[in-house]
Order: C-alpha cells, then structure tokens, then sequence
C-alpha cells in the first residue's frame, strides 16, 4: 500500500533507517524487503523531481555490506547514488535533488561525510579509492579512521584508459582494495568494445560451465572455512588476475543470497586487491524503465503507474535532430565524412548519422581521449571526421586536443555539446571551460552559434574547412524554432 495522497509507497522498513549503522541488526531477509522498499523509494522520488533512475535502480543491493562513513565508497560516475544518499540521513531532503540549494544529483564531498569524493565523470573511482587505501596505510587506521576502500564502477566505465591504469598500480602496490565492477551490459548507451565482449563471455561461460565448477578457486583467496559461502559465485577473469587482482564472479547481484556472503567474505579476509564482478539490471524493479532503449538512464518527471514523462516539449527540433542532422545529409554527397563520439550517440545525434552511414560512424567507448586522437588518425588519412563530444567531456582530451591535433593542424571537426550551463545537472557537466581552453590553441577556429539556422551554416562551413581544426560549440535544449535554412 501507499500513501494515496502523494502516491509515495509504504516503506516499513526505510522508515527506520537514518544511517548505514541502522543495517546492523537486520536479518537477509529483511535486507531483502529494504531493498524493495528502498528501490520504490528511488522510484517514486525521481518521478517527482526527474534526474537519473535506472542506473541507482540497479545497484540497491550493493549497499549493505559497508561500514560508512569510515569504509570509503567511490561510485564511479556517481549518478546511481539516490538510494546512497537515502540510506546516508538524505532522505528528506531527496525532494531538493538537482534543484539550486539542494542535493547534488552526483556525490559531493561539502554534502555529506558519506560522499568521500566528488565525482559526476566516469571511471576515476578505483584511481581515487587506492589513493584512500594508500593513504591508510601510510597513516595508519587508528590516526586515519580509514577503513576499506572501494570502488564501485560499471562495465562500460572500465573501458577508459584511467581504469586500467589505475588496476595496474592497483596491482604493482598489492595494497587491500575491493572493487565491484557492476556489469549490467549498459552505460547510457549499450556498451562498446572489446572489453564488453569479453565481460559477455565471462558471463556465457558461467551460464554454460554452472556455478558450483568454478568457485573453488575462491580458495587462494579465502579461509577453508569461507569456501561454502563462496558456491554461488564462478570464478574467471584472466585479464584481471594479469593485473594483480583476485577475481570473484560472475555474482547475480539483486540474488541476495549469492552476493551477500561473497561481498561478507571478501569484507572480511580479503587482504590484496580484489575485483568482485556484480551481474545487475539496469532499472531493474520498474518495468517501463526496464524496457526502454536507455534502460531508463535519466527521466523528466515522470507517472510512476506509466513511467509516462510530463516534461513539456517544444515544437522547435533539438539542435541534435535539427541543424546538426545537416550532418548525414552532407555525409550523403561526401563519402569522406565520418563521425565519432565517445559512449554518447543519442546525446550527440549521432544514432542519425549512424543509421544512415553505418560503417562511417564509430562509438569509442568511454574513451574521450582515444576518441581525439583517433579522429586526428583520421584526418591525416585524408577523411573528414567530426569528433562530437560534450564540452565536459572533452576536457577529458585536452593533451591529445593540443598534441595530436592543433599542433599538427589535423583538421578534425568538433560539435561541442552542452556547451555553457547544463542546468540540474550542476558543475561536474557545466560547459563552462571551452571557449578559454579552445581559443588559446595554436590552428583552432571556434564558433559559437546565436540560433539554430546559424548553426547549420557553420555545420556547412566545418564540413568545407580543410584548413586546420574547426569546432562549433552550441547549448543543450531546445531551439527557439527559428526557421532553417534549406542548405548549410
């Protein structure tokens, strides 16, 4: 039952809880019912506010094995913290979520002694997470009050260079370090590369090999008298163990009794670098968001009964299905033009240009660096690429945006997203740093468009400039629906 006059539901349990300490006392099945109670909770607070749902839907039941605050969590991205934050004496201030003067829509380190570090990009945590557990052990616990640390990151996160670097020093030091890898086959887009391929397999050869064949080997990491507890879990991941961690999984993670021993087990012996590989359900307990294409990744407000969004939409076409779809139709006359984007095709526009020109369209991953780099390879190879990436995001390429394109005067084309404020989702994602960081590169034309029909002129003039490196940077939202011109 719910409360009829809100719509809000019943929550028995999570009405009790102002804390992680106040998970202490509950029995599994308890747990259980919290994590019900605490998924329709995110539920219903997202269809009142908007912001990110499925990704948080996904990973309720990885909360409960924790000693937070003094246990660092880093959740990698960050944007899956609701239910971190209504566990963490949030809760009645989740109405205020992504508004000016409330809660952060990411971890922020001035809002709560339980978000240790700030985070709204993708795959810094287990950098961040050996740095806490390092300086733990320079300090020493007692001085420090640092406990475990760890990093929360999904499988499309781990396709980013800073990953693995950060698995390889991860490696090198042997300090005690736990990661989740929270494998649900989705980022806002489904994921791209060699690196979800091969977590797929991970996962077939589980299915196929059956789970009490592959947990034995749990042993070298644990006491005899854990290994029971381990039965649930395989055991795998050849990549990871040549890195220096103890791999555990594939674990179903919303299957509380396969993840809780395992996550109690490795909590208590584990004494290296751990990677346990969590199988979860982005949007899981809602269907609509199970359903759709983004599996829910960030929703307007919403009919909780419908999963129907209320955000009122404007007649004008966006800049990403108007002025910048002049993209596929000029990539029709010239087959020198190509695309690029970094892990966001619908953000960008670029599932138009994709289904247009299939084989001249490239998703990188979750790799803004190789994204640019790659683009300069490109263009020196005589194509015509279009690098489109959001303004935040390609902060994350500026060495290869100096080295390997403006110094080499590669002209790669760049349509800058969410350029200037971005809104809800606050300073991680501001477009705040483009034009200073742009204008002072040797070679760089920027421009910036006043309306959309402008815009389209410059998508046109990108197109013919063969000069150097070109971008054009425009806001996120709705034009005002001023009329376009037939051509660039």
């Amino acid at each position: 039952m719910s409360d009829q006059s809100s719509g809000r539901p019943d929550t028995p349990l999570l009405d009790h809880v102002t804390s992680p300490a106040d998970l202490n006392g509950l029995s599994d099945a308890e747990l259980r019912q919290l994590s019900d109670e605490l998924r329709a909770e995110t539920i219903w607070v997202v269809s009142q506010t908007g912001g990110h749902l499925g990704a948080g839907l996904g990973v309720v039941e990885l909360h409960h094995v924790v000693d937070a605050p003094k246990d660092k969590i880093i959740w990698d991205v960050s944007h899956q913290t609701y239910p971190h934050k209504i566990l963490t004496g949030r809760r009645d201030r989740m109405m205020s979520l992504r508004q000016e003067g409330g809660l952060s829509g990411f971890t922020k380190r001035s809002e709560s002694p339980f978000d240790p570090f700030g985070v709204g990009h993708s795959s810094t945590s287990i950098s961040a997470a050996l740095g806490f557990a390092v300086a733990r052990d320079l300090n020493g616990v007692c001085e420090t009050g640092l406990g475990d640390a760890i990093a929360v990151i999904g499988d499309g996160a781990m396709s980013a260079g800073q990953a693995f670097e950060a698995m390889n020093n991860a490696g090198h030091l042997g300090k005690r370090l736990i990661v989740v890898l929270n494998d649900n086959d989705m980022s806002i887009a489904p994921p791209v590369g060699a690196m979800s391929a091969y977590l797929s397999r991970l996962f077939a050869k589980q299915s196929e090999d059956g789970l009490d064949a592959a947990a034995k080997a749990a042993a070298s990491l644990m006491p005899k008298d854990a290994s029971e507890d381990l039965s649930t879990s395989a055991f795998g991941g050849k990549i990871f163990e040549e890195l220096g961690f103890s791999y555990i999984g594939p674990i179903d993670g919303h299957d509380m009794d396969h993840l809780l021993p395992v996550l109690r087990v490795v909590k208590d012996s584990a004494t290296g670098p751990t990677l346990i590989h969590v199988i979860t359900k982005k949007g899981k307990g809602y269907p609509p968001a199970e359903q759709s294409r983004d599996a829910g990744h960030s929703r307007a407000k919403f009919n909780v009964a419908t999963g129907e969004q209320r955000k009122a939409r404007s007649p004008a076409p966006s800049v990403r299905t108007g002025p910048l779809s002049a993209r596929t139709d000029m990539a029709a006359a010239d087959d020198k033009i190509c695309a690029i984007t970094a892990a966001m095709p619908d953000g960008t526009g670029l599932d138009l240009f994709a289904a247009a020109h299939p084989d001249r369209c490239f998703d990188v991953g979750i790799a803004e660096q190789h994204a640019v780099t790659f683009a300069a390879g490109l263009a020196a190879g005589g194509m015509k690429p279009f690098c489109a990436l959001y303004s935040t995001f390609l902060q994350r390429g500026y060495d290869q945006l100096i080295h390997d394109v403006a110094i080499q005067n590669q002209p790669v084309r760049f349509p800058i997203d969410r350029a200037g404020l971005v809104g809800a989702d606050g300073a991680t994602h501001a477009g705040a740093f483009d034009v200073a960081y742009l204008a002072c590169l040797p070679n760089m034309v920027v421009m910036a468009a006043a309306d959309e029909a402008e815009l389209k002129h410059m998508v046109a003039t990108a197109v013919s400039y063969d000069e150097g490196p070109i971008a054009f940077r425009y806001p996120r939202g709705e034009g005002q629906g001023v009329e376009l011109p037939e051509t660039g």
